[in-house]
């Protein structure tokens, strides 16, 4: 087993917590896997202190080179317990073996701090807007806008790809400037903890710049939306607590990146091949349907639906959880027991206001073949869903897909159009001109068609409506950590 990081990272030092220490469980068999330090309220504000003083009494902000060469040290760093740092997340996280070889880690290491890296030195911090004579004055002005960093950012990061989140908000904020404190969630408290001691022993970036801390009480981040210290908020998580940053952060007029939830619908077209498009109906079994994007919502045209409906349920009686550890495990446990009687719940609620529970239980597997412990939940299949359910409307987070029947295309996009999300969507169908037309349609900020993601380092990735504001990654990723300052002088 790897060995665990304890201790968090404050102004350039690894320290325990006032609080004391928090245990750490595995998901799939409630063992403890260790203890992690337990932040007070002092704690945060001695790193929201640090971050300020380092933000405001050092030249990080404005050396380009010592951020470049800072970010690529990380990631070397990274790179050298890149298999420990694997095997920490399947264990805190629940996280199968193979979705730390795509999403989980191996993507987001591979350009999460690279890909901001290249940009200091690409991306325009001074724009030439030209001379001209302005009005209000009739002088002959030369006008510039700059980018500079928004100064502190309060980086809070969620239980279900916590790495991934984690870097690429390190390697956006970092590289345009930005002090941070990094909070991670009290489920997945390790791999931050890791980046912490890795940051501390492995690279030239300043006391301060990045601050770790780990608390078993919530309270203790919201310091960050509080503090008038912090200029920004970069939250990934729940919509329900995105609105309360929002709402608390306004008394500091604090700058917002929300990612948060998603009830993600996938349009197969009639002139799709449903062998195929019907495949991507196992995307929420994976890591058993912890991700915000998943595609949670199937629209099926009637014509077709009992064919698409046959295909899927062989799907969900075929797969069931398993142990993370083992390579061929699609489905593994669910974050915690809070977590499974939540998706429980709304699998209740699904029988209960009528859809027709093709496949699944509202009960918890009692026992795997490895564990007799742990938070289970049976991929589960819901059919003759109306859109108005709650289990269509409510962001569920478990391995649970409802499948929707609609009339025409129009209907189609109408349906998934009726939510309060936005995040992701998908088109699948045999002609790529009518997939691209259907997906203008759509109001969701990341949509895949026949079969493709455009998941990546350099492509934005948030959503429309309760799904958030701003984006991650990508050159829109990187502006939102920076202020634009507009400049005159007259022209000489």
């Amino acid at each position: 087993m790897t060995d665990f990081e304890a201790r968090m990272l404050i102004d350039g030092k690894l320290v325990e917590g006032e609080a004391g220490a928090f245990a750490n469980i595995n998901p799939a068999n409630e063992d403890v896997l260790g203890e992690v330090s337990d932040a007070s309220k002092a704690d945060m504000n001695r790193a929201i202190d640090a971050a300020r003083r380092s933000f405001d009494e050092t030249d990080w902000s404005t050396d380009h080179q010592l951020r470049k060469r800072c970010l690529e040290q990380l990631h070397e760093a990274i790179e050298g317990e890149l298999e420990e740092l694997r095997e920490e997340l399947i264990a805190e996280v629940g996280a199968p073996r193979a979705v730390t070889h795509g999403p989980q880690l191996d993507a987001p290491f591979a350009d999460g701090l690279k890909y901001p890296a290249r940009l200091i030195e690409t991306f325009p911090w001074e724009a030439d807007l030209g001379d001209t004579v302005v009005s209000v004055t009739g002088v002959n002005t030369t006008r510039k806008v700059w980018h500079e960093p928004v100064g502190v950012v309060g980086a809070i990061v969620p239980w279900n790809f916590p790495f991934e989140v984690a870097v690429n908000k390190l390697g956006q904020a970092l590289a345009t400037g930005n002090t941070v404190v990094l909070k991670p969630a009290p489920d997945t408290p390790f791999n931050a903890t890791r980046l912490g001691r890795l940051i501390a022993e492995n690279t030239d970036i300043p006391a301060g710049v990045v601050n770790v801390v780990t608390a078993s009480d919530h309270l203790v981040g919201e310091e960050l939306t509080l503090s008038p210290k912090v200029d920004m908020i970069s939250f990934t998580g729940s919509t329900a607590v995105g609105k309360r940053i929002m709402e608390k952060g306004a008394a500091t007029m604090k700058r917002l990146f929300l990612e948060l939830g998603g009830k993600s619908a996938t349009i197969v077209l009639e002139d799709a091949d449903f062998n195929t498009a019907c495949l991507i109906g196992v995307g929420p079994l994976l890591h058993a349907g912890q991700g915000c994007a998943a595609p949670t919502r199937m629209l099926l045209p009637r014509s077709r639906y009992e064919e698409g409906v046959a295909i899927l349920k062989a799907i969900y009686e075929n797969i069931t959880p398993g142990d993370p550890q083992d390579p061929g495990t699609l489905c593994g446990p669910v974050i915690s027991a809070k977590q499974q009687a939540r998706v429980l719940g709304y699998i209740a609620k699904g029988v209960d206001e009528g859809a027709t529970m093709l496949v699944g239980s509202t009960q918890a597997p009692t026992a795997l073949d490895l564990y007799t412990k742990g938070f289970w939940v049976s991929p589960t299949l819901f059919t003759d869903v109306d859109n108005s359910m709650t289990i269509a409307q409510e962001e569920i987070f478990g391995p649970v897909l409802v499948v929707i029947p609609y009339e025409d295309e129009d209907d189609a996009v109408r349906i998934a159009n009726d939510s309060p999300y936005g995040l992701a969507g998908n088109v699948m169908s045999g002609s790529l001109e009518r997939s691209l037309a259907v997906a203008r349609r759509l109001r969701a900020g990341f949509i895949g068609l026949n079969g493709t993601a455009g998941y990546g380092a350099d492509t934005p990735f948030g959503g429309y409506k309760n799904s958030g504001v701003g984006r991650q990654n990508g050159i829109a990723g990187f502006e939102q950590y920076t202020e634009i300052k507009s400049v005159a002088y007259p022209a000489g």
